[in-house]
């Protein structure tokens, strides 16, 4: 799994979600419990997670919606650069 963006912002959350759904890249949305469980402290962000093979595809979509800024740095793990 390639961690894409970690953030504690539901709305930001949601748009990636949705941008992944309509490319029919599936995504999973990591720490929700722990996030929830720590409360409003906003020290556990929530990690949005999808397939290593589909990494370079979702952050290009990510790129394009214009949030270049909210994505993780690639890992030396990354492979599919």
């Amino acid at each position: 799994m390639h961690d894409l963006i970690r953030t504690n912002d539901p709305v930001l959350i949601s748009f990636v979600e949705s941008l992944m759904r309509d490319a029919g890249i599936g995504c999973l949305v990591a720490d929700s419990g722990m996030s929830i469980l720590e409360g409003s402290v906003g020290i556990i962000p929530r990690r949005i997670l999808v397939d290593a093979e589909m990494a370079s595809q979702a952050r290009r979509i990510v790129i394009d919606a214009g949030l270049e800024n909210e994505l993780r740095p690639w890992s030396d793990r990354d492979e599919s650069r």
